[in-house]
Order: structure tokens, then C-alpha cells, then sequence
């Protein structure tokens, strides 16, 4: 059975961190940035699984060998960097993903947004719900770039606060998701084999599901479900296909829908809502609506095309 998110320890505040790491107290109740190569941080010093009250965005120098996308594992020698939003469950499978510490650690209560627009922006980066393994593999060019706005934003912690760090600290947090955005595109982009291995083994999973008529006792296929049997996490699978598509999981869950709703009702003698049923609509007049929303037709009007 799963553990539930309330057996694992929780850490609320940045001095429990700090104790924990054995380090000085923070300078900031809100946000701190921890240098590895300066405390010489390790896995131990934490519980092997826990939760944070904050985003914590780290940067690893060194990504163990062998990570899985999907269902094929791939090399990777480089470091990178992982993201957590508030009240995940971290530890264990981050530390065993990687070796050698972390050269940074930024860890950001949600309040340090607050009146920002950033406070509202941060929740739709996806990348905070990735999963481990689904980590941005960066080149050195790319660590460069990242290592400076670190250094940026330590160095501002370390000199004396004033009225105007927040804002820089802010705008250099800012910068570094917009980075994170970018390289993440270029990494779905270069994986371009490993997503349309996996682009084709989405559609094999929509055709299984409606050809074998799981859509009539379980319903219309979800997000959840695809990723699973992909074995990515729900934004992961979403943003590569974005960046392959244009279109999000959900749009192509959709698409098959009216795929396989055209190919009913064009090529049976079923009725409309003999179809709705077997495409895992409760209601007739839900798949009325989906179906015109979609083709500018109603099911009745299409059908009526072809006689």
C-alpha cells in the first residue's frame, strides 16, 4: 500500500533545515540558498523521505549513470537541476538519483511571493511536478548560466538586506525558471526519439482502450491513467507534448475521443446514445455537446453526411 503523504516527517520552517544540515541559522525566515561546496552537504542529514513547506530547486553536479524516461533508461553523466513545489514528498528517490551532494540548494517559502505576480506564475511551471527522473540534464553552458543566477541571488543574501533585495532576489528567481523553461523545451526537443517512441506508445494505449472497450466501464481515459501506463509523471507527459505537438495530454485524449466517435458513427448502426456509452460518456447529452464543441456538428449531423 502507498504511504499517505502525512506518515512521512515534515519540515516547516528553513531553521529545521538548517539544524538539520548542521549549518548557521538562515538570514532570511523566507528563503535561503544552501552552497554545498561550501557545507559540504550530504543525503544523510535529512530523513530519507520527508516534506518541505517550500519550492526547493536544486542543483546537482553529478546525475547517476542510468535514469529511466519512460520505459528506457538512458546515460547521463552530467548534472542538473530538480524541482519540488511546497508539501511533495522529497528524500529518498531525489538523493538516489544522484551523487556527489548538491552544489545549490534554493529553498523559497510561498509567502516570499506574496503581492508578487510571481506567487501566481510559479504554480504553472510544470516542472515543480515532475518526477526525479524526469530531471533538466543541463550542458556546461547551460550550468554556467544557471551557477550565475545562483550566485547572484547568494550574493545578495549574504551582503546587508535593504528594501530593494527582494525585488532582485525575485527577478533572479524568475530568470532562472524562464531558463528552466527554455532548456527544458531544447531537452524535449533533442530527446526527440525518446518522446516519439513514447508519442506512438500513447496512441497505441488510446487505441487498446477504446478498441477493448474500457471506456465502457471505466469512462473517458484521463491524464493520470496515460502517464502511468507511460510511466511519466502527468506534467512531464503533458509539456513534452506540447513542445512536440502544440497540443497538451488532455487536447490528445480528445482527439482520439472524436477519432473513434467518427469511426462509430460512420461505420455502425448504433445509435447516439449506443455511442456516447461505449466512449465512456454517462450521459448522451454530455457527448451531444463534447461532439459539436469539437466539429462544429452535431453526432446526428455527421452521421447524416455519410447517408
Amino acid at each position: 500500500m502507498k504511504k499517505e503523504e502525512n506518515s512521512y516527517p515534515k519540515i516547516d520552517s528553513l531553521s529545521d533545515v538548517h539544524r538539520a544540515f548542521g549549518l548557521p541559522m538562515p538570514v532570511h525566515p523566507l528563503i535561503s540558498l544552501l552552497d554545498g561546496a561550501t557545507y559540504q552537504i550530504i543525503a544523510n542529514s535529512l530523513p530519507q523521505s520527508y516534506v518541505l513547506k517550500f519550492y526547493k530547486i536544486s542543483l546537482k553536479p553529478r546525475l547517476n549513470g542510468k535514469l529511466k524516461y519512460g520505459q528506457t533508461y538512458y546515460d547521463f553523466g552530467e548534472g542538473g537541476l530538480l524541482f519540488a513545489a511546497p508539501n511533495q514528498v522529497v528524500g529518498g528517490s531525489d538523493e538516489s538519483h544522484t551523487r556527489g551532494g548538491s552544489l545549490y540548494i534554493l529553498l523559497i517559502h510561498p509567502d516570499f511571493f506574496l503581492t508578487y505576480p510571481l506567487a501566481k506564475k510559479i504554480k504553472q511551471y510544470g516542472f515543480f511536478s515532475y518526477s526525479t527522473n524526469e530531471a533538466l540534464h543541463l550542458s556546461d553552458k547551460e550550468k554556467s548560466t544557471i551557477i550565475s543566477i545562483f550566485k547572484i541571488i547568494e550574493d545578495e543574501l549574504n551582503s546587508r538586506l535593504d528594501d530593494f533585495s527582494q525585488d532582485v532576489i525575485i527577478s533572479q528567481i524568475e530568470l532562472l525558471l524562464n531558463y528552466a523553461n527554455r532548456f527544458y523545451k531544447r531537452q524535449f526537443l533533442t530527446r526527440k526519439v525518446v518522446s516519439n517512441d513514447l508519442l506512438q506508445k500513447l496512441e497505441e494505449i488510446l487505441d487498446d482502450y477504446f478498441n477493448n472497450e474500457k471506456s465502457l466501464s471505466q469512462g473517458i481515459p484521463t491524464v493520470q491513467y496515460l502517464s502511468e501506463k507511460l510511466n511519466i509523471s502527468p506534467s512531464y507527459l503533458s509539456d513534452m507534448l506540447r513542445a512536440l505537438t502544440g497540443k497538451n495530454a488532455q487536447h490528445h485524449i480528445h482527439l482520439k475521443v472524436i477519432e473513434k466517435a467518427k469511426e462509430k458513427l460512420s461505420a455502425t448502426n448504433l445509435t447516439i446514445s449506443e455511442v456516447a456509452y461505449e466512449l465512456g460518456f454517462k450521459y448522451p447529452q454530455s457527448f451531444n455537446r463534447f461532439f459539436k464543441a469539437k466539429t462544429k456538428l452535431s453526432p446526428l449531423d455527421f452521421r447524416r453526411s455519410f447517408n
